[in-house]
C-alpha cells in the first residue's frame, strides 16, 4: 500500500535547514493532494531571564514571525500548493512541534530540518529534531538534503526565495 501524506507540518525557525524542509514538504504535499501547515514557535523561556519584560518585544517578535511566514505562505503558492497555511505557537518548541500540534490539527507528516542549532546551542539545549524523532505522535522526515539529493548541511543560508 503507497502511503499518502495529506496533513503535514514543517516547522519554520529561520534556518537553511527548515528551509530546505518546507521546500520538500511543498512537493510532498502537492505530489499527495495534501495540506501544508508551517509552525512558527516563539520560545516564550528565552524571555523569563529580561528583567524588564515588556510585552512589545514580543509583540515585535511575533510581527517578524508572521512577515516571514507569509513569504513562506507566497513562496508556496507560486509552486503550485494552495492548501497551506501557518501557526505562530508560544512555549516550548519541541512539544508543540513532536505532540500538541500534530494531535490538534491531525497531522500525518512532519518534516524537519536536521538541525537549526549549532554544536554549542545542541549540547545546552538539546536538539528539537532529535527530540521530535523520539517523541512525535505521527511518522516524521529528517531532511538532509537538498532538492537534487545533495548533502546540504555545508552549504551557504540562503533566504526565502532563493532557489536552492
Amino acid at each position: 500500500m503507497l502511503q499518502q501524506y495529506k496533513h503535514i507540518l514543517v516547522a519554520i525557525d529561520g534556518s537553511y535547514e527548515a528551509e530546505l524542509a518546507f521546500r520538500k514538504a511543498v512537493e510532498v504535499a502537492l505530489r499527495n493532494n495534501g495540506q501544508l501547515h508551517l509552525i512558527h514557535v516563539i520560545d516564550t523561556r528565552a524571555f523569563q531571564n529580561i528583567s524588564s519584560f515588556d510585552s512589545a518585544m514580543v509583540e515585535q517578535v511575533t510581527e517578524t514571525a508572521k512577515k516571514t511566514m507569509d513569504e513562506y505562505i507566497v513562496t508556496a503558492n507560486d509552486l503550485g500548493l494552495t492548501d497551506v497555511d501557518y501557526s505562530i505557537e508560544y512555549g516550548a518548541p519541541k512539544s508543540l512541534i513532536a505532540r500538541e500540534v500534530p494531535e490538534k490539527k491531525d497531522i500525518d507528516l512532519i518534516m524537519i530540518g536536521a538541525t537549526g542549532l549549532n554544536a554549542v546551542e545542541r549540547l545546552l539545549i538539546g536538539s528539537v529534531t532529535e527530540y521530535v524523532t523520539r517523541t512525535a505522535v505521527c511518522d516524521v522526515l529528517v531532511v538532509r538534503t537538498d532538492l537534487d539529493n545533495k548533502h546540504a548541511l555545508n552549504k551557504k543560508k540562503s533566504s526565502i526565495g532563493q532557489d536552492i
